[in-house]
């Protein structure tokens, strides 16, 4: 059973979690399986869908069968979860060494029934149920949930910390809200005081002004290598319409997202020679009330170069590419969609 445990010295939770120690690991023994030998190998590949826990949801031909070929986009339960949705949200007073249960939900997002390992290797209409069903799931939580925050996240490579290769996100609903959300929260909440404005929308209108870091401007979002990127060839997909939550998105509007974040990974696909990264989508916690100062984003993290000393110990990241060289190699990246056209600035 996992447990949540608080450090003593500092505010932050880890998950301890023994069972996730089994999940299997095919970056251990081989390279990432081609598409050709992907058939019977792979558990996320239409056909073995016995090989995962049944599903909790699914984007399906009309007529097929839960659990059984047929499906475009299938959510199980993670076989070796980090947090488990029976746990009890209780937990006994044991400071100064403080422990709950480990509760949460944890959820796999498979976004092909063929064995596909590269964002640039689904189709259009496939990325845009990959979507629909990220919208879906958090919506559905948001709604029903007893928990504080869904983290939905895409782990690309063994450096990201991918155990298969086959497309897939995952999808943790967290009994408290992560330290990295409360402080972006907790940033977006002070600039708001100062200045009656929210953050986010204000690094739009600069870097649209700036026009150094930007990568593709389309309607409804903008794609962007941020100003102090962490990490070489770090974008953000940022919504231009101001809003807290992911799922809120209209039926259009994920299809223009899902359009745009093909275009962007497929892009960051081509620059990097082996393409290894984390996607996060940063959206509000479930609290019914509004977080009026919050503007949801999405965030793609290249692993290009490890971590060492320097950065374990000061908490700073040493980044090599600058973000303006960064949009210059995206936008020249040659893909096969055309970007659409947008109102000026």
């Amino acid at each position: 059973m996992s447990e949540w445990r608080k450090d003593l010295i500092v505010d932050r939770w880890v998950i301890i979690a023994p069972d996730r120690a089994g999940r299997p690991d095919e970056f251990r023994q081989q390279r990432p399986v081609a598409p050709s030998l992907a058939g019977g190998k792979c558990p996320f590949c239409e056909g073995n869908e016995r090989s995962t826990p049944g599903e909790i949801a699914a984007v399906r031909e009309r007529g097929s069968a839960a659990d059984a070929p047929g499906w475009r986009v299938r959510v199980v339960p993670n076989k070796y979860p980090a947090v488990v949705e029976g746990a009890e949200l209780a937990h006994p007073p044991g400071k100064p060494f403080e422990c709950r249960p480990g509760a949460g939900v944890h959820e796999v997002i498979i976004e092909s029934p063929r064995h596909r390992t590269l964002a640039g290797q689904l189709t259009a209409e496939e990325m845009s149920d990959v979507v629909g069903m990220y919208c879906q799931r958090l919506g559905q939580h948001r709604r029903l949930s007893r928990f504080a925050c869904g983290l939905l996240f895409k782990n690309v490579g063994q450096a990201a910390g991918a155990s298969l290769a086959h497309l897939h996100s995952q999808l943790v609903v967290l009994p408290m809200v992560p330290a990295v959300l409360q402080a972006e929260l907790d940033g977006a909440r002070r600039f708001a005081n100062a200045t009656g404005e929210c953050v986010f929308c204000r690094m739009l209108q600069l870097e649209r002004q700036a026009d150094e870091r930007v990568v593709e401007v389309t309607p409804g979002f903008v794609a962007l290598c941020p100003y102090a990127s962490r990490f070489a060839m770090e974008t953000w997909i940022v919504p231009r319409q101001h809003s807290q939550h992911v799922d809120l998105l209209s039926t259009e509007a994920q299809v223009e997202l899902a359009e745009l974040l093909q275009r962007t990974l497929t892009k960051l696909e081509r620059v990097l020679a082996d393409p290894t990264y984390n996607m996060i989508v940063h959206t509000a916690p479930f609290d019914t009330n509004p977080v009026e100062h919050y503007h949801w984003h999405i965030e793609i993290l290249p692993r290009q170069a490890t971590a060492a000393g320097f950065e374990w110990g000061s908490g700073y990241h040493i980044n090599t590419v600058s973000p303006e060289a960064a949009a210059r190699l995206l936008q020249s990246a040659e893909i096969h969609h055309s970007p659409r056209q947008v109102d000026p600035i």
